[in-house]
């Protein structure tokens, strides 16, 4: 018996705890009754997991990109052909997702029949917090790297990262060896920390599966089933129509990357957090074949300009009240609530429930009743799932096609592309 238990994946050991997870959610739900056990019960578990998981987040990426950058001699202006290469995709493949979500959300159209409740407190709650493109740009910056590790805040240790390793390609001798040999144990040391917190997935990961589905039940689904599943059908769509044909394109053998990206996935699935799955994103990516600096810069950074289900969601969720609330929008109209949420979208993965303080901007920008955001407030956890997995999904894929494109991806077990190799050395 001990020797099977041995074999068994952590892949499959996370499947078997997610069967559990949401069968304790299913049978033991929230009572009324104070003494009785129900699926809430496991929230500590749930959230010990994330929190042990969110301590690795810093220091992995202030070392990996440290290294990558200074360690091989980089300079800002190789990271700043990376950093606009991923720009110029991230925008692409966004652009992609957010007019197949509006295509479906057209083609089913969720949002006839429901009705709006009166009470529109909870909308107008998320919207007073809706993101500027001034504030997304501020809150680039940090003023403290100390603040910005403390609060988790990826996008400023990614910017801070940046520059105290292009200020390290300056430094010459043994400051220079010392502060490199810091970095380059601080990043091997934790993704030993990885491994050793990923033993207690399973128990984390069933727990918050057991706490999604005591809180929000089964009949959510009964509730607004047509929403959740033209969300998963669409973003099916997306990765058929987007994300495959970017990895053809960029030679992306597909089986070696799902072999790689599933237990991510998984982590990103049963948690709904983006941060949860990153340190072993990058763990995983890089023994695929990216090198380290490709994988340091793209991933932290793709997960704030390159959040492919979420912009999806977010198209389709505001037609979606559009709908409910019986206000026709012109094409013209819906292209500028488009380009609206492409550009608010961007920097504040950080927010909590940022996609509804988003949809919440957006809504009140376009007179659109914040009702909606109530309503969609249901069954908003078990939509997460399904974007947040195609975001981390949609980003390791990034890290490959920047990785083929600057000719620093050798999958193991195949060739290398020369013709990409020799165009991105060009």
């Amino acid at each position: 018996m001990w020797q099977f238990l041995k074999r068994v994946s952590l892949t499959q050991w996370i499947i078997v705890s997610m069967v559990i997870g949401g069968l304790v959610g299913w049978l033991y739900p929230d009572t009324a009754d104070p003494g009785a056990f129900s699926g809430s019960d496991l929230r500590p578990l749930s959230t010990t997991f994330l929190r042990m998981i969110k301590a690795i987040v810093v220091p992995i990426i202030f070392g990996t990109l440290v290294v990558g950058i200074a360690g091989h001699g980089d300079d800002l202006k190789r990271v700043g052909r990376l950093a606009l290469k991923s720009i110029i995709y991230f925008e692409i493949v966004t652009t992609i997702a957010l007019f197949i979500g509006l295509g479906a959300v057209h083609i089913t159209k969720p949002g006839v029949g429901v009705r709006l409740p009166e009470d529109p407190s909870a909308g107008q709650q998320l919207g007073q917090g809706r993101p500027t493109i001034s504030s997304v740009l501020e809150h680039l910056v940090p003023q403290s790297f100390f603040e910005a590790a403390a609060r988790n805040e990826v996008l400023q240790v990614v910017f801070f990262s940046i520059l105290f390793a292009a200020a390290l390609t300056q430094v010459k001798g043994r400051p220079k060896e010392a502060m490199v040999g810091f970095a380059e144990g601080l990043a091997e040391t934790m993704f030993k920390f990885t491994g050793i917190v990923m033993k207690f997935a399973p128990i984390g990961i069933g727990a918050a599966i057991a706490v999604t589905v005591s809180h929000s039940g089964i009949g959510v689904l009964i509730n607004l089933g047509k929403l959740v599943l033209t969300l998963y059908g669409a973003l099916v769509v997306f990765v058929v129509v987007a994300l495959v044909p970017a990895a053809l394109i960029a030679r992306v053998p597909i089986r070696g990357f799902l072999r790689h990206v599933k237990e991510p996935a998984l982590i990103a699935f049963a948690t709904t957090s983006s941060e949860a799955a990153l340190p072993k994103a990058m763990e995983n990516m890089e023994k695929f074949g990216v090198s380290r600096r490709i994988v340091a810069f793209v991933l932290p950074t793709g997960y704030s300009f390159n959040l492919d289900g979420t912009t999806l969601y977010l198209s389709l969720a505001s037609i979606f009240v559009a709908q409910a609330a019986g206000v026709h929008l012109s094409l013209g109209e819906q292209l500028i609530m488009m380009l609206t949420l492409m550009l608010t979208s961007k920097g504040v993965a950080a927010v909590p429930r940022a996609s509804l303080v988003i949809l919440a901007g957006t809504l009140s920008s376009f007179n659109l009743p914040l009702t909606g955001v109530a309503v969609i407030l249901g069954v908003d956890e078990l939509m997460d799932m399904a974007r947040t997995t195609v975001n981390l999904v949609g980003n390791c894929l990034a890290t490959c096609v920047m990785g083929r494109w600057e000719g620093e991806f050798k999958p193991a077990g195949h060739a290398p592309a020369p013709a990409l190799a020799a165009q991105a050395a060009s």
